[in-house]
């Protein structure tokens, strides 16, 4: 995960398939790790920063609801 990190640092905006946008200025940042694992990054960029707000193991085809209002909690609380 941390080269798909230096990725985004050094590279961004990056798109598909490493980030998909999900809406409200929150990304996703999409790892495929051994053992067929998914892991994700919620992320916001916020005054010139990236900033991680969740990660988690994805299970799922769709990411679930409960992720998302999580991060999009973290992040109004940055504003």
């Amino acid at each position: 995960m941390s080269a798909a990190m230096r990725t985004v640092q050094f590279g961004w905006p990056v798109g598909m398939p490493l980030c998909r946008p999900m809406g409200g200025g929150l990304h996703e940042l999409r790892v495929s790790l051994e053992g067929k694992q998914e892991a994700r990054l919620l992320f916001c960029v916020h005054d010139q920063t990236i900033v991680g707000l969740h990660a988690f193991f994805k299970t799922t085809r769709k990411t679930p609801k409960g992720e998302l209002d999580l991060a999009k909690q973290r992040m109004r609380a940055m504003q």
